[in-house]
């Protein structure tokens, strides 16, 4: 871990100004890094070799010349392939936009480049990030870099991958359904659903090119290889966009405690909905009891709303509502015959509980979305009684560690395993539906690694706005040996 490429970015920014290191060292190792390693893992998908490292020339210019810096100066990373780069193609992995080429920043790369930063590439997703796995036509298959016969994850598994195999500090993902949270999980790293709209969604592709609206759902995060990095990097990257700036500034909260002894820690493990693998679930189970030696208040949560079939009706309503903006008629119409079938769909093979409510939200009228939106806004009014006791909440992530790869079509036939049984591919969407659903912080915390030596994370979520106690909590776990990255074992 001593190695230049694995050291974390709050480290590799001290060295920088410090004068120990300099931009064009740091970008000549990241690069020769990526040439090493990429071809097997093929995480990083664009690259401007020749700009990057004139880039970083001027960065320690300018560092030479005492001029004015920015937090990140001269700190080159990698951006996920959704976030538009003036001058850098942005394709989302769609072949349609493989020569689209944007003429301006999207907000969190203005914040990043005002911050000093230098965007080294694009890292690898699915077409138009709409899978759990990252591959696609433009650019091919991601495979994950602890075993290449398995994902990273999706939508930013390249950007879980290019971290995990040491080819930036950070990066910034996107969250829908888990896209920041899965692949973190999969890939051993750190990961950060933010808490509803603190983070700019403009310049994001998914929505088309030149959308100016901020999608219900979605939430673009940081992605690091620690705890300390994530919140480093959201404090960069979240607040508001500059007409809104005339009007309200970023003020987050504090976390709610700065040692283990201090947390009141809640336990949701177990749905009968969406069983996990036992190895996860003991790992969770054990991490319980380590924070109980460590003086943590530790209880199995008690609230009616923690039950997947509560949130799971109303997750994929409101999903597949935002979805369905982008589909043809054609897919409309076989929404349409899947709701109605839903009762009948067990009979070819294991189905995800409620996933029919996902095909009625893609065709429903705009009155429906409003009532479905109502009753999401009055559980995440009452989730604020299970946050009065306690300040996080863990739970499982997906049911299993990485999966292997499984690109056959339709996708409601792919199956994962869990306890050794057949379970339908969506259920992988399940444990993360609660953060997503009521615009909760949710952080993505490596804790261990499986038998096969797969790494697996745990989820941290806190009440609405609580994102540095979330961070905190994970930092935490760090400091006391109970959880961090571990890179995979040929480094």
């Amino acid at each position: 871990m001593d190695a230049l490429h694995y050291q974390p970015a709050h480290e590799l920014l001290r060295q920088l100004e410090k004068g120990t290191l300099t931009s064009e060292q740091l970008t000549q190792a990241l690069l020769a890094r990526i040439r090493e390693q990429n071809p097997a893992i093929n995480a990083v998908v664009t690259l401007d070799e020749n700009r990057v490292l004139e880039q970083a020339r001027e960065a320690d210019r300018q560092r030479a010349n005492n001029q004015e810096l920015g937090p990140l100066h001269g700190l080159p990373l990698t951006l996920k392939d959704t976030w538009e780069v003036a001058g850098m193609t942005c394709t989302a992995g769609a072949p349609a936009l493989r020569n689209h080429r944007p003429e301006r920043h999207a907000d969190v790369v203005r914040r990043l480049e005002e911050a000093g930063a230098i965007i080294l590439g694009k890292t690898n997703i699915p077409l138009y990030a709409t899978d759990l796995q990252s591959y696609n036509k433009l650019f091919g298959v991601t495979n994950n870099p602890y075993d290449p016969s398995r994902t990273p994850g999706g939508s930013s598994g390249g950007a879980a991958a290019a971290l995990a195999a040491g080819f930036t500090p950070l990066e910034v993902g996107s969250d829908l359904a888990g896209s920041i949270r899965i692949p973190a999980h999969f890939c051993g790293v750190f990961g950060h659903k933010p808490s509803r709209s603190l983070v700019s969604f403009r310049g994001h592709i998914p929505g088309p090119p030149g959308t100016e609206s901020q999608p219900d759902l979605a939430e673009g995060g940081p992605m690091a290889r620690n705890a300390r990095d994530l919140a480093l990097l959201l404090k960069l990257i979240a607040g508001p966009r500059p007409p809104e700036s005339r009007s309200w500034a970023l003020a987050m909260e504090p976390a709610r405690f700065e040692k283990l002894d201090q947390a009141r820690v809640a336990l949701w493990l177990d749905d009968p909905l969406c069983p996990v693998e036992d190895e996860l679930v003991d790992g969770y189970r054990n991490l319980g009891k380590s924070l109980e030696d460590k003086g943590a208040l530790v209880a199995e949560a008690d609230n009616p709303l923690l039950s997947l079939e509560h949130i799971l009706p109303v997750y994929f309503n409101l999903l597949g509502s935002l979805i369905g903006t982008s589909l043809k008629p054609a897919q409309r119409r076989q929404m349409k015959w899947i709701a109605l079938l839903e009762r009948w769909l067990h009979l070819l093979g294991p189905t995800t509980p409620y996933i029919g409510e996902y095909a009625r939200g893609v065709n429903q009228r705009i009155y429906e979305w409003m009532q479905w939106s109502e009753v999401r806004e009055k559980m995440r009014a009452e989730i604020e009684t299970l946050f009065r006791d306690f300040d996080v909440l863990l739970t499982p992530i997906t049911p299993t560690a990485a999966i292997h790869h499984d690109h056959s079509q339709p996708v409601f036939k792919r199956r994962i395993t869990v306890a050794g049984k057949p379970r339908a591919y969506m259920d992988q969407f399940c444990w993360i539906a609660l953060a997503t659903l009521l615009g909760l912080p949710a952080t993505s915390v490596p804790i261990g690694r499986t038998k096969e030596g797969l790494p697996y994370n745990v989820q941290v979520i806190g009440a609405p706005g609580t994102d540095l106690t979330t961070i905190r909590f994970g930092e935490l776990l760090e400091e006391s040996g109970l959880a961090g990255f571990q890179p995979p074992s040929a480094d």
